[in-house]
């Protein structure tokens, strides 16, 4: 038997039943030169929940003679295993041990066990569990990184909106603060999920001036606030009527380029309503008309409130300079001008649609198709591009890009793997053949659409059928079959495609994903309002296309001062509802016109 020095190692474990009391190291442990070296270590709490793993540690499993065990069980050598930081385990390029073992010490200490353990507290919004872990922790001493402290933040300030105070209410924000307070002391480094937790436990202490400092703060750290940050804030003032403050929260926004969406807008619109600043709910619906397009049911209720209001009715101009609105609506594309509230008198405001060409049931109004600038579409197709070529193989794409310059422009490009399953299980080469002869047909030049298809398509299943291997053979003599390598994506294809040669593009696709995420949400919606053709069922031809609208589908403001404001439900949302069900539309008018 050999004796082992103390090894002065901490673990992240117990023993069942340990032969030794809490806090102790074992001072020695005896092993035979016969079986692989073996040591155990107490842990500092054998009853804390942070250490419940049995460790027995095997620093070799190869047999060594007696004359080598001294040697390999030096204190130097022994010293090297201890340490405080599961970081360390993987980076001592010195330790003998395999990847896969120091990856298994790195999981079971102290830290590792906790941040674990917090992430199942948020998991199940368990605070209780979680103050507990940091307190247990606190008292062993377990270092605590910024994931374990905003991890405990965001169950602090989770599900509080202030509304409902109560002792345990308060008591759990207080806590909130004492732990960002203790992050200070620990000099751990906060990040930006670090301030939008505390942002938030000060906005549900109903305390939005203290949210805003916290964000203007993050500068001092290098930290770049995300339109999440400003949230706390921004709807604090807003709830409290607080429109300057507000503003100025908006402002700040703009400065940081932090883009707002459809909640801020609608928070801003409201309050602006509320106080009567008239200029501001101008400028916000066109910022709506510019970002949104298309209002939820609870802005839509707010713009109602404003145009039902005494001061809507009372703001406006009777005779404007008639000129000078008709540019603006040239400069803009049409579908508004930007000049002002225009008439005067109270606001008729109902809820109406349209008929397919775009005239208000209500009042008769015509909404236009508003123009996109060819030199927007340039741009977009060559972001695309470029956004292709770094998630593609850059050879095919390219290669791509080559082939459609000799065969192209098209007319109408068809997105095959997705009309080919529209409203079937089976893929169906015919119903891709009725859509291009439908296309064909309506074609300024009666030439063949695009038809972009994954190679497997191509070569494997149905197309091995001798009815399919001759259309396809068809397409592809003609120039109008495009089959993309393996591996890739074929939707940057059939996009692309359809923006280069500025055409229409056939496809059910609502493009939502985050592939299509990546292309913003300012020009592309806009785009996609004027190019997308959708499939529906037909009792005549199978398939029947759906053209896009001859109007935009976006808030209008027409040169006589009328305003048109779509709604988007969870119904017109869902693509197989749009036929049956008519969007509504906010038609306000005033009461003269």
């Amino acid at each position: 038997m050999v004796c082992i020095p103390r090894l002065n190692v901490q673990t992240s474990g117990i023993l069942q039943n340990p032969p030794f009391k809490a806090g102790k190291l074992l001072n020695m442990a005896c092993i035979s030169h016969k079986t692989p070296p073996l040591f155990a270590i107490s842990s500092i709490n054998s009853n804390s929940s942070l250490l419940q793993t049995k460790r027995l540690h095997y620093t070799s499993h190869q047999y060594r003679p007696k004359s080598q065990l001294k040697k390999s069980f030096s204190v130097e050598r022994t010293a090297k295993l201890s340490t405080n930081s599961g970081e360390a385990l993987l980076q001592n390029p010195k330790d003998s041990r395999t990847r896969r073992s120091r990856k298994k010490e790195l999981r079971e200490t102290p830290e590792m066990i906790l941040r674990v353990k917090l992430d199942q507290c948020s998991k199940n919004g368990d605070l209780a569990e979680a103050l507990r872990l940091y307190n247990e922790a606190k008292m062993l001493d377990v270092k605590l990184n910024v994931h374990h402290y905003n991890v405990l933040l965001y169950l602090c300030s989770a599900g509080s909106d202030g509304s409902e105070e109560d002792e345990l209410d308060l008591a759990r924000l207080e806590k909130g603060f004492k732990i960002f307070k203790q992050m200070s002391i620990d000099k751990v480094e906060p990040n930006e999920a670090t301030f939008t937790n505390v942002s938030r436990l000060a906005a549900a202490k109903e305390d939005p001036d203290l949210a805003f400092d916290l964000i203007k703060k993050m500068k001092d750290h290098g930290i770049g606030p995300k339109l999440r940050s400003y949230g706390p804030a921004l709807f604090g003032f807003c709830k409290k009527g607080m429109a300057d403050k507000a503003y100025e929260v908006d402002s700040h926004m703009v400065d940081n380029e932090v883009l707002a969406e459809e909640p801020e807008l609608s928070s801003l619109l409201k309050v602006s309503s509320e106080v009567n600043r008239e200029e501001k709910v101008y400028e916000i619906l066109h910022r709506l008309r510019a970002t949104v397009r298309q209002v939820s049911e609870e802005t839509a209720a707010t713009v109602e409130e404003w145009f039902k209001s005494k001061r809507a009715g009372e703001v406006g101009v009777e005779n404007w300079d008639v000129g000078k609105v008709v540019k603006g609506i040239v400069k803009g594309g049409g579908g508004w001008h930007g000049q002002g509230w225009l008439g005067k008198g109270d606001w008729r405001v109902v809820r109406t649609t349209m008929n397919e060409m775009g005239v208000c049931q209500s009042c008769g109004e015509k909404l236009v198709c508003i123009d996109i600038d060819p030199k927007e579409t340039e741009n977009f197709a060559r972001s695309l591009a470029e956004l292709a070529s770094k998630r593609e193989a850059k050879t095919g794409f390219l290669q791509f890009q080559e082939w459609l310059q000799r065969h192209g422009p098209f007319d109408a490009v068809v997105d095959g793997a997705n009309v080919g399953l529209a409203y079937q299980r089976n893929f169906s080469f015919s119903q891709i053949a009725r859509v291009v002869n439908q296309l064909r047909r309506i074609s300024p030049s009666k030439k063949l659409p695009l038809v972009v298809l994954h190679k497997n398509r191509v070569t494997g299943g149905p197309a091995q059928h001798p009815n399919n291997r001759k259309l396809l053979e068809g397409w592809k003599n003609a120039g109008a079959l495009y089959a993309t390598p393996v591996g890739s994506n074929d939707d940057w294809y059939w996009l692309y495609a359809a923006v280069s040669s500025k055409c229409l593009l056939v496809t059910n696709d609502e493009m939502r994903d985050h592939l299509f995420n990546l292309l913003g949400n300012s020009f592309f919606p806009r785009w996609k309002e004027k190019h997308q053709v959708r499939l529906r069922p037909s009792a005549a031809d199978g398939m029947s296309l759906q053209m896009p609208p001859p109007y935009s589908i976006v808030i209008q403001e027409s040169e006589t001062g009328r305003w048109h404001i779509p709604s988007a439900t969870r119904e017109e949302e869902d693509v197989d509802t749009i036929t049956t069900t008519p969007r509504r539309w906010i038609c306000a008018t005033r009461g003269k016109q």
